[in-house]
């Protein structure tokens, strides 16, 4: 075996053994999933693990350690400096003449250090304006939690919705597989005609048709929310279903719906940092006009071999100064840097005032409209319920006719569509209720939970 084909193998059996490290190690991961997953689950996991999420966490650690650094400008700055040097040349030999080589060591050591008295409140404002970037970082993760819930809870009512509509299309259809056996009996005795028959036919292709949609929609939708959770494409992913579900009657009234969440939804309050952030980076434009007064400290010392009687210590001794000095700095003329930035900063809290007008009227809108989609889905519904059960009644009442011979088998497809159209309506109406007020009374503070 040439050493070409050893360096192959050798690089195939390290893919195959790292690519089996990592399928180990993400299958070790997804057994520690659950079986099937509920609704607080699946949010709780999206707030641990998305990535979006965790980046601006990273935001947030990274704002963390500006506020250290802006504090840390409080204490004084320490540095030391340390030179050696050798230097091998040749000088004249006055006492036998002619030239003779020598070599000489120096060395040069100090300590400084500077601490800022006064920079016209620069030191605290910039604390300041860090301690909010960090409160806005951490608003922001808040926010994004708060759309990743959303979009949980609805992709997760869409698979309940598609998961009931299943059932009871599997139901409809094995009443229309009944009903065909029925009709064909009945068209070999001769009681109905072929056309009749025909009828039934396509009633039960029809519902094995709206039972495949079903199904096809309940896939997408388990695949929008394992894309939600970011979950890997191969992992068997099945929720929980609640017990039960109800549609709530009662909820908030627009007024104190938009107080709570004025007060509550972390938009707001990233949008009223904005107005501090702003006036903050005023007070450190105007800092730029002001004197700033620092105190600055230097011991130092040095060596050198020139004199073979002057000892190391002795010049280390002798070598030794220290220094004390206070500098002020006036600002006088800065070709109008600190005045631009003084009246740009002003402009900035007009911005971020409107920005805040701006955020509170999009979210009032936001709730005007879920307020009134709560309202609308909630008659939708009780319009939905009366009509599915008078529908199912007449369905009822259209069998026991039937049987009695009072109506034919073409009437009762009828009435059985009218219900089966009834009892979709019915349950999508349900789902739409469920979820919009959920969404409403998210958006006032109200966990999301079944």
């Amino acid at each position: 075996m040439n050493d070409g084909m050893k360096k192959f193998l050798i690089i195939l059996i390290a893919a195959i053994t790292l690519s089996a490290t990592g399928i180990h190690a993400q299958d070790s991961t997804l057994q520690d999933l659950p079986a099937q997953w509920s609704l607080q689950y699946c949010i709780e996991y999206a707030k641990k693990n998305n990535i979006q999420l965790n980046n601006l966490r990273l935001n947030s650690s990274s704002a963390e350690q500006d506020v250290l650094q802006a504090k840390a400008a409080r204490y004084p700055s320490v540095s030391a400096s340390l030179s050696q040097s050798f230097v091998n040349g040749k000088k004249t030999d006055v006492v036998v003449g002619g030239l003779s080589s020598q070599a000489n060591f120096s060395g040069n050591y100090g300590i400084n250090s500077s601490v800022t008295l006064y920079n016209g409140g620069y030191i605290n404002n910039n604390i300041t304006a860090k301690q909010i970037s960090l409160q806005s970082a951490n608003l922001s993760v808040e926010e994004t939690q708060n759309d990743i819930t959303l979009n949980i809870t609805e992709s997760f009512l869409n698979i309940l919705l598609a998961q009931e509509t299943i059932k009871y299309l599997e139901d409809v259809l094995v009443t229309s597989k009944a009903q065909l056996q029925q009709g064909q009996q009945r068209y070999d005795a001769g009681s109905i005609s072929k056309k009749d028959f025909l009828q039934f036919e396509a009633q039960t292709a029809s519902d094995e048709y709206n039972l495949v949609n079903a199904q096809n929609n309940y896939r997408l939708n388990v695949l929008t929310l394992k894309q939600t959770l970011q979950l890997p494409s191969a992992y068997d992913f099945k929720i929980e279903a609640p017990d039960n579900i109800t549609v709530q009657e009662m909820i908030p009234n627009l007024a104190s719906a938009q107080d709570a969440a004025l007060s509550t939804r972390p938009e707001i309050k990233n949008s009223q940092l904005g107005i501090d952030l702003a006036k903050t980076n005023l007070l450190l434009a105007r800092s730029g006009t002001l004197p700033t007064v620092s105190l600055g400290a230097n011991l130092a010392s040095g060596y050198a071999n020139l004199s073979p009687d002057n000892k190391y210590f002795t010049q280390i001794n002798n070598n030794f100064y220290q220094s004390l000095g206070l500098t002020v700095g006036i600002p006088i003329y800065s070709r109008r840097v600190n005045k631009t930035s003084i009246e740009k900063s002003k402009i900035a809290i007009e911005q971020a005032k409107l920005s805040l007008a701006d955020t509170k009227l999009n979210l009032n809108t936001q709730l005007e409209q879920a307020y009134i989609n709560v309202q609308n889905r909630q008659a939708q519904y009780t319009a939905a319920e009366k009509q599915m059960k008078a529908t199912q009644d007449s369905y009822d009442i259209t069998n026991e006719q039937l049987r009695l011979g009072a109506v034919n088998m073409v009437e009762l497809l009828q009435q059985k569509n009218q219900y089966v159209q009834a009892l979709q309506s019915y349950i999508q109406a349900k789902y739409s209720a469920v979820l919009y007020n959920k969404i409403y009374n998210f958006y006032t503070g109200v966990p999301v939970s079944f």
